[in-house]
């Protein structure tokens, strides 16, 4: 019968393990690498000469900062490609931080050298002249009717024509007087109103609504228009009682329209509100 191996001593242990006796000490309390022995009496811990190819995978895997846990489930695979795969693993997360820590490199030598502003402005749209805005504002405006116009749309032209009508209130917010931002709010409600979408179609013509009444130098036939939006958005919303309400608002403004033609565009909307 073959003698037991002679147990090594905690110091001879980590000398041979490359451990220090602390972190043996540790890892005997994280159940990560037991003693074989523990005198009962001085709590003197001993290891088996077997044990050190454990220990010494532990020190070189602390070495490359692999997570205690990490570590654990390395020591019990028992196939080597599974652990292969858990060092891929962790070296994709060094690699990661050390992308990170190069940004930061880069930034604090371009700070420490003056290239940069230690607080810089947050970036903003690009400085266009008002000339172009407004191109911008009135081509995008009529993009949207020609995308409304078509008698079907792709999910993609239903996705430019919604971009296409807020890009246009947004320049017209740079550059246009109120009745530009009504008639820009009147549009993405129609558009979200076309797309079945009720809160936001609400949420713009209530907007167009409060722009107009706000706006004493309005065309007779915006505010009419605005209740028009209320109608057709309330109509989505199925909000029967609202939508008949806001219908005949409109209808009363209408009274005060001069330009026959204004009054028919206005006409022909309410006359298409969905049922």
């Amino acid at each position: 019968m073959p003698e037991p191996p002679e147990l090594l001593s905690i110091g001879r242990f980590a000398r041979l393990s490359g451990l220090s006796v602390g972190a043996l000490r540790h890892y005997d309390e994280l159940d990560l690498l037991r003693p074989a022995a523990v005198d009962p009496g001085s709590g003197y811990r001993r290891y088996r000469p077997d044990q050190l190819q454990a220990a010494r995978t532990i020190a070189r895997l602390r070495e490359l900062e692999v997570p205690l846990e990490e570590i654990r489930l390395v020591l019990a695979e028992d196939d080597p490609a599974a652990g292969a795969r858990r060092l891929a693993a962790h070296r994709a997360r060094v690699e990661a931080r050390t992308y990170r820590l190069q940004r930061v490199l880069h930034h604090v030598t371009q700070l420490a050298t003056g290239k940069e502003p230690l607080v810089s402005r947050p970036p903003g749209p690009p400085e266009l002249d008002l000339a172009t805005r407004r191109a911008l504002a009135v081509g995008l405006f009529n993009h949207v009717w020609t995308l409304l116009e078509l008698p079907q749309r792709t999910p993609a032209q239903d996705d430019e024509m919604l971009h296409a009508a807020h890009a246009s209130r947004y320049h017209w917010g740079e550059v246009g007087e109120a009745v530009n931002l009504a008639r820009g709010e009147w549009q993405c409600s129609r558009v979200y109103a076309v797309l079945g979408r009720a809160e936001p179609a609400l949420h713009h013509a209530r907007r167009c609504v409060e722009l107009n009444l706000a706006n004493d130098a309005r065309d007779d036939w915006d505010l009419a228009s605005a209740y028009e939006a209320m109608a057709r958005a309330s109509a989505v919303a199925r909000d029967a009682a609202a939508c008949a309400e806001w219908r005949a608002r409109a209808e009363a403004e209408l009274a005060s329209v001069r330009d026959l033609e204004d009054r028919q565009i206005v006409e022909q909307d309410l006359a298409t509100l969905p049922t």
